[in-house]
């Protein structure tokens, strides 16, 4: 049905590899390969290791906003890849597992769990997120035109009592991987105690961990520069101010480190975006046997009986060379989400087609997503993928 892939990132060069590179630092089982690039550092001994993770702050976007002797960059060790999809879901989970997303099976921002028969948001645990039947704008720009709010959207639901994520995909954390093999790992992140709600708070709860006794491994992460991009592009003032800002924190973190190797990277890089809803194109959603879920930039599609021939016509006829298209079948045997033992299950929620932008282009599920988030990721473009390695020997 479709061209094989031409492009997808480097399995044996990316995040999955770097996890590895740390587990076999401190003493425990690998999965995988580990990292070249960064096996050189890691190598050497430290009282402390640090790897830091800034949201989207792939390779292109150092270079668009950093001039070549800023801190970061005069710092930059290399290129290496992501995973795919390169969005937070999949690549932070295949860092802090060390496994592919085809093992871990978190793929996206919302996935179809078949043992609810619903899609769900992994993060938060609620239902995928869904605009009201018959909803309308109902703001307006200062220009005149139409504007969506809030109120388009329905309430958000519990999609379960549990953790519908963590019940029915779970995985070990290189964290405690590290630790059940008699080393010390640690981690400082807004997700876990003390749930610190700033990057200063965060890059301080790293300073006191490295001031402790004994060789350590400390994984770290942020949120930024994603948000801020998200909300107003890549090469928006805002974007520049925060990735400034972050490298200006950093540095004067490290320069109070010592005996220190700090690495930092990104989990996927980010680009501009031209997004689209898919409530404007009835054809497509009456093929459909629920909304597509995973990401914007990388859906599934489950297709009625009756339009599973006719379905990557009817999508080509809106979206031409925008997207590539792969069966389920396609998908697997092109290693598109890894390159380890596919998951128990996946299979069901992959879908019986899967689009990839290949372009600028997002196709949102409604109508205020896509109305406010001109910053994407989770494609499959150079910009998404590559990310970089930084590195400070303290």
């Amino acid at each position: 049905m479709s061209t094989k892939l031409t492009y997808k990132p480097d399995y044996d060069n990316c995040l999955v590899n770097l996890s590895n590179s740390i587990l076999k630092k401190f003493g425990a089982q690998t999965t995988a390969n580990t990292l070249t690039l960064a096996d050189e550092y890691l190598n050497g001994e430290y009282k402390n290791v640090v790897l830091l993770v800034l949201d989207a702050m792939g390779t292109s976007i150092i270079e668009k906003h950093l001039e070549k002797d800023s801190f970061f960059r005069s710092h930059f060790a290399g290129s290496f890849d992501s995973v795919y999809p390169p969005t937070t879901v999949a690549a932070t989970t295949s860092i802090l597992s060390g496994e592919y997303p085809d093992e871990h099976g978190w793929l996206g921002w919302d996935m179809f769990f078949p043992q609810l028969g619903k899609n769900v948001t992994v993060f938060n645990n609620n239902e995928q997120l869904s605009e009201k039947e018959g909803a309308v704008p109902t703001g307006e720009y200062p220009d005149g035109r139409n504007k969506w709010l809030e109120d388009s959207i329905k309430e958000p639901v519990l999609a379960a009592e549990e953790n519908v994520a963590f019940k029915y995909i779970p995985y070990k954390n290189i964290i405690d991987k590290i630790n059940d093999a008699g080393g010390k790992a640690y981690a400082a992140m807004p997700f876990l105690p003390p749930f610190p709600k700033k990057f200063e708070e965060i890059l301080k709860q790293v300073s006191t961990l490295c001031n402790e006794d004994g060789k350590k491994f400390i994984y770290s992460y942020w949120n930024e520069p994603d948000g801020t991009m998200h909300r107003t592009g890549t090469n928006s003032p805002e974007t520049h101010s925060m990735i400034c800002s972050l490298e200006k924190m950093v540095e004067e973190t490290v320069n109070g480190l010592s005996d220190t190797l700090f690495l930092i990277t990104a989990d996927h890089g980010h680009m501009d975006s031209i997004n689209h809803c898919i409530l404007d194109y009835p054809e497509i959603l009456n093929c459909l046997v629920r909304k597509p879920s995973i990401e914007p930039r990388t859906l599934n599609f489950f297709v009625k009986d009756e339009y599973k021939e006719s379905f990557p016509g009817i999508i080509r006829k809106y979206f031409n060379d925008k997207f590539l298209f792969l069966t389920r079948e396609e998908v697997i045997s092109e290693n598109l989400f890894g390159k380890g033992n596919i998951r128990e299950g996946l299979e069901e929620m992959i879908g019986d087609y899967v689009a990839l932008s290949v372009s600028d282009v997002s196709l949102f599920n409604t109508h205020i997503e896509a109305q406010e988030m001109p910053g994407g990721h989770a494609g499959l473009t150079s910009a998404e993928v590559t990310i970089p390695l930084i590195v400070i020997n303290r």
